[in-house]
């Protein structure tokens, strides 16, 4: 029996029919293909290495700290943004159940199903911090809400993957990180280390999979994942813009949030180069969402009144490169902290 290649095993796989997967292991592997699928098992073990208990994790810390407290506004604010990661987490619950199902290859199906157990604890102990905190968990926006719709009801593996591991877990982990050094409550600043931890992994396991899958696409298939690319990353700035008064109100420069997203994806693109060389360096989706950035974020500040023209024509003069964006300003910021503590 000749089997099926890995790859189409990742294009192809079986819907949910009642029947099982037997040809889990007919597949024809190459070198490169047989590295990746051992990076995706040892997601999987990593993540069985790494369980944490949340309720206990979450009762520790305010035996510690006390339960949380900060001013009223702040607590507000907090409670709508991370009532947004906590209807996030749900999403990423259900569709990494999906990916343990829909995905054939053993590797890949054990680290989506590893997801699976992260996401459903992620959700009730952000529910749980939340009921410490006195919030009511609140209703998503309108953006916030398109984001998820968008990556849970696409079929396609390749567009659901890359809206879930590239796009919305890269956002979570910002989100994270950024409150996180602000220290705006401690029992939260020394719990998200936890959530960073597991969403790193997840993130990993888009990595191994999206640009493989990518580069078997026909030129309209890689078409239409460019657009829906476009489509999610646009909905996230939209969605970020919503929340940018909470975001300042907890001190979060929402550009400072755009920085670190874009230098985590810098970091993820490196990583997929490593294993494929061809990955574009600077896509045409990514200039025009660094475009919009600019529109939405002007350089200038929240503070400054840009008219809407102004922001337009800057918005392309970044997708022309003829003006810096976000991504090149905070890289050059970062070189210049480096360097100031370094001297």
């Amino acid at each position: 029996m000749s089997g099926m290649s890995f790859l189409e095993h990742l294009l192809h796989p079986k819907t949910d029919d009642g029947t099982l997967p037997f040809d889990m292991f007919d597949q024809r592997r190459g070198d490169a293909e047989a590295r990746r699928a051992r990076r995706m098992e040892s997601i999987y073990h990593a993540g069985q290495d790494k369980i944490w208990d949340g309720r206990e994790v979450l009762t520790e810390l305010i035996q510690k700290y006390g339960r949380p407290q900060m001013p009223a506004e702040q607590k507000k604010a907090l409670a709508r943004i991370f009532s947004i990661i906590m209807w996030g987490e749900l999403a990423a619950w259900k569709i990494s159940a999906q990916l343990a199902d829909r995905i054939v290859p053993l590797e890949g199906k054990l680290a989506a199903t590893s997801q699976v157990h992260d996401e459903a604890r992620h959700f009730y102990v952000m529910h749980d911090y939340l009921d410490a905190l006195g919030q009511n968990v609140q209703p998503m926006g309108f953006w916030s809400e398109r984001v998820l719709r968008l990556t849970l009801g696409t079929p396609d593996l390749v567009k659901k993957l890359l809206g879930m591991q590239l796009t919305v877990e890269t956002i979570a982990l910002v989100i994270f990180q950024r409150v996180r050094e602000l220290e705006v409550e401690p029992v939260l600043t020394e719990l998200l280390p936890y959530y960073e931890r597991d969403e790193a992994r997840h993130v990993g396991l888009g990595v191994q999979l999206v640009p493989q899958m990518m580069n078997a696409l026909s030129l309209p298939g890689m078409l239409d994942v460019a657009l829906f690319q476009l489509d999610m990353l646009s909905t996230t700035l939209f969605a970020l813009k919503a929340i940018e008064p909470d975001l300042v109100t907890l001190g979060v420069d929402p550009r400072s949030m755009l920085g670190l997203a874009f230098r985590k994806q810098s970091e993820i693109d490196e990583a997929i180069k490593k294993e494929f060389p061809l990955w574009p360096e600077d896509p045409p989706v990514r200039r025009a969402f660094e475009g919009l950035c600019e529109v939405l974020f002007p350089s200038e500040g929240q503070d400054a009144h840009v008219p809407l023209a102004v922001r337009i024509t800057h918005g392309l003069q970044v997708v022309t490169r003829a003006r810096t964006s976000v991504v090149e300003q905070w890289r050059v910021r970062g070189e210049r902290a480096r360097a100031a503590h370094a001297a």
